[in-house]
């Protein structure tokens, strides 16, 4: 694998697992030193422990300001600059009904995944500024950053945000020699959604979900990984404010052409096993499975 990283420093967040562990395995391929940043520490220095270059591991909450600042310092202890930021770190909430949905629910979920990323985006340009140099950062956005669900609001809403942080964020680096895009993963089971792994839109049916796009399976973290190495490198130079769907073309279908499974489900089974018996339901006459009049 080419060096593309060779002496760079990489901060990852959310780098105990799934697309952050990925991630940090990728970049350390390619020659960086990675600073794991993770909230579950043993995670993260077992992260770090693994890599082929010289590593550390923080522990650090990233909707806390001082934990933020907290690992900036650490890396310039350890490694004198900082220059590319893999802004990874998120929850996925819960999938109670909008109805139902607590404030304390929707405003942590905005906390770590809104917040965040904010804080990461401002600690990054603050040390690019002190160092005088420009750099690369991309924020893990998702498919829900593009479209709507009647599940996730709190993350949906969380990552539709992260959109507006990256085209800011762009904007006002661009002059500098600072870029930051996003890399929007489809579905890709991960430690993220194993707490719901009994849910129906958790992690139990993932491979199902994804045998409906285009490429017809799920994606892998080291998939994800490769495009956030791509657009923290230099092969990405006039790149910046983009996010960048890595999601087995899920957020191309149209749903409403045969091509796009019109027709192929019934609606009025699915609205009663997602709403149940509300009366406000309409009446949807059910639709023999296969049949398609698009």
């Amino acid at each position: 694998m080419s060096g593309r990283f060779e002496g760079r420093v990489a901060v990852v967040t959310g780098a105990g697992g799934g697309l952050g562990r990925a991630s940090a395995r990728r970049l350390a391929a390619e020659g960086a030193h990675v600073v794991a940043v993770d909230l579950d520490l043993d995670a993260a220095q077992a992260v770090a422990d693994e890599l082929p270059t010289e590593s550390i591991a923080i522990r650090a909450d990233v909707s806390v300001e001082a934990d933020v600042d907290s690992y900036v310092g650490a890396a310039l202890d350890r490694f004198g600059h900082l220059d590319l930021h893999h802004l990874n770190a998120g929850i996925f909430g819960t999938f109670t009904p909008l109805p139902d949905l607590t404030v304390d629910e929707f405003d942590r979920v905005m906390a770590v995944n809104v917040r965040g990323q904010f804080l990461g985006l401002r600690a990054a340009f603050r040390q690019y500024a002190a160092q005088e140099s420009g750099g690369a950062i991309v924020i893990t956005a998702s498919i829900g950053s593009l479209t709507g669900s009647a599940d996730l609001l709190a993350y949906q809403t969380s990552k539709h945000a992260v959109t507006g942080l990256v085209h800011g964020a762009a904007v006002y680096g661009g002059p500098l020699g600072i870029r930051v895009n996003a890399v929007a993963p489809g579905i890709v089971p991960t430690d993220l959604f194993a707490a719901a792994a009994s849910t129906t839109g958790g992690k139990n049916d993932m491979e199902t979900r994804a045998s409906t796009t285009p490429l017809r399976r799920a994606g892998r973290a080291e998939e994800i990984a490769a495009v956030a190495a791509f657009l923290l490198s230099d092969d990405s130079a006039y790149v910046t404010g983009q996010l960048v769907s890595a999601d087995g073309g899920a957020t191309v279908v149209n749903t409403v052409r045969p091509a796009g499974g019109a027709g192929a489900w019934d609606a009025a089974a699915h609205d009663r096993a997602f709403y149940g018996d509300d009366p406000r339901l309409p009446q949807i006459p059910r639709i023999p499975l296969g049949r398609n009049d698009q």
